[in-house]
């Protein structure tokens, strides 16, 4: 809450609606004011002292959302999605490319997504210098692909952009030789200190055997996968999942066109088994169905019984902090904060499809709204209709 003297005027008050911050643990309506790309209030009866004023009665009030998985390499990558598109104009205000470019194509990345960029994009290097190029060929297959000095050299020199790495565990894409890489790969994470993304699903061996190299503050991939060695036994979450995370291991949901399963899901979330970061995965392949965006990723796990302030925080605070953007204001509304905000509406019942073709009939969030940086922005209608 903030006072400021009645005579002052805000360029903009979202008015009537229920402000949902994690961060701070707001949940109560409540107006927020804008003034000059800033948070200038967050309280009551700000309405009339707005330049403009909008409506967000019945509506819901967050935080830019933070997306912490996706493929956004547009141009050069078969699997990158335009990142403004498919994200900043469906309420995510920030994200992070998970390993779709590689030390030999982060030049082309850097100067052709993040820089002309008017949302704040990092990524998760990938360990092979080719990166994620095309999904039909294993980007690891040849060893020899993951040449640890580029990889560190490149996260030295760019640490606004790079915060991780990421290495595909899937037998497609590291054959035999998945243990030596993971290791290699953890080994150069540590050296540059910065976390390792793990994709798992058609692993060659069972996610425990997997998780037993992973150190506190690395990432799973897909915890909710369908595809074999993934987190339950039967209904249960496995012990070593559990043990893991005890340890700091960290689970990202990663829907994804392949990996999102309805029963898995539902299963590890009656068990109580939410993820650590709630992401869409989204890619070329995906971004019109069945993913089609992180709000409607964040609405498929409410649907299956995951909280949604929960949800909420997974796709705003818990990324950005994950991501170190925290401390650039993201993943929060606060007074004197960035002016980063999505409001967002429930729309009727729809139907929603998962990565294997099955499908729920639930509510859908949908954007109404969205500030980046106190800028509106132009909303582009969901994908699915």
């Amino acid at each position: 809450m903030s006072e400021t003297p009645a005579s002052v005027d805000y360029d903009l008050v979202i008015s009537g609606g229920t402000v949902l911050d994690p961060a701070s643990g707001t949940n109560a309506v409540l107006d927020v004011a804008v003034e000059k790309g800033r948070i200038a209030a967050i309280g009551p009866d700000l309405a009339a002292r707005g330049v403009r004023t909008v409506d967000a009665t019945g509506s819901t009030v967050l935080p830019g959302l933070v997306e912490g998985h996706t493929h956004i390499f547009e141009y050069v990558s078969k699997v990158g999605a335009p990142s403004r598109e498919a994200h900043l104009r469906r309420g995510v205000v920030a994200a992070a490319d998970a390993g779709t470019a590689g030390a030999s194509t982060f030049p082309a990345f850097r100067k052709l997504i993040v820089e002309p960029s008017d949302m704040r994009i990092v990524n998760f290097l990938n360990v092979s210098v080719l990166g994620l190029i095309d999904f039909r060929f294993g980007e690891l297959l040849n060893p020899d692909t993951l040449v640890p000095d580029d990889a560190l050299e490149v996260a030295a020199s760019n640490p606004d952009v790079v915060r991780g790495f990421k290495i595909r565990l899937s037998e497609d894409v590291v054959g035999e030789h998945w243990e030596s890489l993971l290791k290699k790969s953890i080994g150069l994470a540590e050296q540059a200190r910065l976390p390792l993304m793990v994709h798992i699903g058609e692993t060659e061996e069972p996610l425990p055997v997997v998780l037993d190299h992973l150190r506190p503050g690395d990432i799973v991939a897909h915890c909710y996968t369908g595809k074999p060695h993934g987190v339950l036994d039967g209904d249960a979450v496995l012990p070593a999942v559990r043990a893991a995370r005890e340890r700091g291991v960290l689970f990202d949901s990663a829907h994804g066109k392949s990996n999102l399963s309805f029963e898995v899901a539902r299963r590890a979330i009656a068990d109580g088994f939410l993820p650590d970061v709630l992401s869409s995965d989204t890619s070329a392949r995906n971004w019109r169905g069945p993913v089609f965006d992180l709000l409607t990723s964040i609405s498929k796990l409410v649907a299956l019984g995951a909280p949604l302030e929960e949800c909420i925080r997974r796709a705003t605070v818990a990324p950005a902090q994950l991501l170190g953007l925290d401390g650039e204001g993201y993943g929060r509304l606060e007074v004197g904060g960035r002016a980063d905000v999505t409001v967002v509406s429930w729309t009727e019942e729809v139907t929603l499809p998962d990565a294997a073709g099955n499908s729920i009939v639930a509510p859908r969030l949908e954007p109404t709204f969205v500030l980046r940086n106190g800028v509106e922005v132009d909303i582009v209608p969901w994908r699915g209709l």
